[in-house]
């Protein structure tokens, strides 16, 4: 059985690390003129500093470092080169979405980056060896194919989160509750004996859930800091990881009656705990394609575009799209821990209210005559899809 209380105090490091590090981070920020400037395309109508990425994975490293020091998880370092890749491809990752949040990129420059990161987690042994397919059957992958799936999934995953960065606090509450859902399954796992103890996935997944924990207060509406595309590509990529070690590497034989759909993994998991970033790509995927689009063209037709025009303000908003996230991940934990089909009946329940709220609560709260909730700063700055101009920096003195 894997140790809980280990894990817990890896969660409170890495959200202490975190936080207390967010406040230096953004001092620096406004030094170097590190900072978004509101402009045409953005939705904030202040210069917010960026910093809160360089923050995070500040706090991951040291969270990475506790954890290497406490016995219980030594075995997760000593055993496999997997943790030290994880480090390398979020460096490397981190390093892309700073140069973009300061120098604007190509799309070609940045898939470039995240292949970079893709392949580091696959050399150092990061990614899945199995699938498991709906009405298809259990394929073990082939050494030709797993380069390609791990640089697939962590492409999806890094821009899924990178395109849910639009308002205050999204990105980051999204990732904590996934991260946090993704580490009580992983740590299930182990405790039923389908992962082994060693297994590098949980413990990514809690580190992120905590860096998300200890960067909100200073991210949630109106914000202090932005994460920026560092923040995001790199909380993307820790994603990807652990959904790919814990995913990837369930065996076929399950020894629980009454459970069949959490271990089509790994095509459930991040569908489940990253199901709302994943669903906004997709439309905006399908979006620009049937314009005559590419991918990067920027628009203001996303998930949280479209709550705001229905009349939520955007701290709703971003309320609304932590509630649907946590339905969709309790699908995935909730059949590990009560294995009766009477389960889901509260999981149906609140995803019927949180779905009553999102498309019924504004128009009777206007017809009540109550006003929005709708303070000025609207959001994390620019779409995170769309290039930043020079412009839209601006310097503070010394």
């Amino acid at each position: 059985m894997p140790d809980i209380g280990w894990y817990g105090l890896v969660l409170v490091v890495a959200a202490g690390a975190t936080a207390a590090l967010t406040v230096p981070a953004k001092r620096i920020a406004l030094r170097v003129g590190y900072v978004a400037h509101p402009g045409e395309r953005s939705v904030h109508t202040r210069p917010i500093p960026y910093g809160g990425g360089a923050a995070m994975f500040m706090g991951f490293l040291v969270a990475v470092l506790a954890s290497a020091i406490v016995p219980q998880l030594r075995p997760i370092f000593v055993d496999s080169p997997e943790m030290t890749g994880v480090v390398l491809a979020a460096g490397a990752m981190f390093a892309v979405g700073l140069i973009d949040d300061v120098r604007d990129m190509s799309a070609p420059a940045k898939m470039a980056g995240q292949v970079l990161a893709a392949s580091i987690l696959y050399f150092s042994g990061v990614t899945m060896y199995e699938l498991k397919i709906p009405l298809a059957g259990f394929f073990v992958l082939t050494p030709g194919i797993i380069p390609l799936i791990t640089a697939a999934w962590v492409i999806a995953l890094t821009n899924a989160v990178n395109l849910i960065d639009g308002l205050d606090g999204l990105a980051a509450g999204v990732v904590a509750i996934g991260g946090g859902a993704l580490a009580v399954y992983g740590i299930r796992l182990m405790g039923l004996g389908l992962l082994p103890s060693d297994n590098v996935g949980p413990l990514v997944a809690v580190i992120a859930c905590g860096i998300c924990l200890g960067f909100l207060p200073f991210n949630f509406n109106p914000a202090r800091i932005f994460m920026g595309d560092a923040g995001a590509h790199f909380l993307g990529l820790l994603m990807a990881a652990s959904t790919m070690v814990i995913g990837g590497r369930v065996p076929t034989a399950v020894p629980i009656s009454g459970v069949t759909y959490f271990f089509f993994a790994p095509l459930f998991i991040p569908l489940l705990i990253l199901g709302v970033p994943l669903v906004d790509m997709a439309f905006a995927f399908v979006r620009r394609t049937a314009r005559g689009q590419g991918f990067d063209t920027p628009d203001k037709e996303h998930i949280h575009h479209r709550l705001l025009r229905l009349g939520h303000g955007p701290r709703r908003s971003v309320i609304i799209l932590w509630a649907w996230t946590a339905v969709l991940s309790s699908f995935l934990l909730f059949p590990l821990f009560v294995h009766q089909v009477n389960a889901f009946i509260p999981i149906g329940a609140a995803a019927l209210g949180v779905g009553l709220y999102t498309f019924f609560h504004p128009g009777l709260r206007r017809g009540n005559g109550e006003e929005e909730d709708a303070p000025p700063d609207l959001g994390e700055g620019p779409p995170p899809d769309e290039p930043r101009r020079v412009s839209e920096v601006v310097r503070f003195p010394s």
